[in-house]
């Protein structure tokens, strides 16, 4: 097999991709995977039966049905998507994202997002050649209104990102900050489209999804992956029609399979079990901070996601000791300035919080 020129990768693939690394997921066999913000709780064993049994008579050999009606009548109903609101699917909150940025991609057109916020932000905008204009929190990572309003004043973004709760940080912005950015947005500082990205509202408890109609230049965003259905990659974005519209036509065909689809429909009609694992969680977030609250030299962030942000002296070998003893977490230190010594953990049954902990403190021991 003839080996491929350098020179010719580098008069095809363009020169930021090549200087690029790819997203990397780290192997985690034989570890406790508590790095990805998943669900530890499966289906109970009855309802895991009666899924098998709906996904062995999903048509395999039939293409997808295009528009999904089902699937989104049944998320606008248990979402409680506000009346007159439409939405639209994609892959994972990662493919919406994507679309966005293709949809905009005017030349000159930029995104805006606090950071440290979530990375595919700017990684889409990149991709699509619109610019990234990162905002820095505050060293409590609230939101700095002031210099939000002003940036924003400053570069005319055509997309506005607010995660909520954000990630990695895993708190809620202040209301009044995030009502003040949104109202902002609407003609009174710039003309931009505000995504509110609820990925973990399920563990936050608090939502603007009752709020679309009160602004035609905003859209929700959520994901039932953090729900315990990561497997599947389904997100959702809800808006004004006029909106899903455009945005629906840089949707790739058939980007929701069969078997999504059918596994979604079959959960949604048990939402209960999922509402009821996420309550679980909460709890157990609780109980986990206040561990290590406890611990000498370490901090411990406000979250209302499913995970913990946490400061030690020295995150790069906590988290190295961690994993040779196991455990999984995510170092996140060298994401933003912001973020020095800090580590993701994820929020995880009782057992494996319990392990957590233990390798956790002999860890900072060591």
């Amino acid at each position: 097999m003839s080996a491929v020129q350098p020179s010719l990768i580098d008069r095809i693939i363009r020169d930021d991709v090549r200087a690029m690394g790819a997203y990397h997921v780290p192997d985690s066999h034989g570890l406790v995977k508590l790095d990805a913000m998943e669900n530890p709780y499966q289906l109970p064993p009855a309802l895991r039966e009666q899924l098998g049994k709906r996904l062995s008579e999903v048509a395999l050999n039939r293409y997808p049905v295009p528009t999904s009606e089902a699937l989104r009548a049944k998320l606008k109903s248990v979402m409680q998507v506000p009346a007159g609101m439409e939405i639209l699917l994609g892959n994972g909150s990662d493919e919406l994202i994507s679309m966005l940025a293709m949809a905009a991609a005017k030349p000159g057109a930029k995104v805006l997002a606090p950071v440290p916020g979530f990375v595919m932000y700017a990684i889409s905008a990149q991709f699509a050649g619109l610019e990234f204009i990162g905002v820095p929190l505050r060293a409590d990572f609230t939101l700095d209104r002031g210099k939000m309003l002003r940036k924003m004043a400053e570069e005319q973004p055509a997309i506005i990102y607010l995660a909520y709760p954000n990630n990695p940080t895993g708190n809620l912005f202040d209301a009044e900050d995030m009502d003040m950015i949104v109202r902002a947005a609407n003609g009174d500082v710039c003309n931009s489209l505000v995504v509110v990205d609820e990925a973990y509202q399920p563990f936050a408890q608090n939502s603007w999804m009752p709020r679309l109609a009160d602004f035609s230049n905003l859209l929700v965003m959520r994901t039932v992956s953090k729900l315990g259905l990561a497997g599947i990659r389904l997100g959702y974005m809800a808006g004004s029609p006029a909106w899903i519209e455009q945005l629906d036509k840089v949707r790739p065909p058939y980007n929701i399979n069969v078997l999504t689809e059918a596994t979604a429909l079959f959960a949604l009609e048990h939402v209960d079990v999922l509402d009821e694992q996420a309550a679980q969680l909460r709890e157990q977030r609780s109980l986990l901070s206040a561990q290590l609250a406890a611990l000498p030299g370490v901090t411990v962030f406000p979250s209302d996601a499913n995970f913990l942000l946490i400061r030690v002296a020295n995150a790069a070998q906590t988290f190295e000791r961690l994993v040779s003893r196991k455990v999984l977490i995510k170092n996140v230190s060298k994401m933003h300035e912001l973020l020095a010594n800090c580590l993701r953990v994820t929020v995880s049954t009782p057992e494996e919080n319990a392990q957590f902990m233990e390798a956790f403190v002999a860890s900072l021991q060591d």
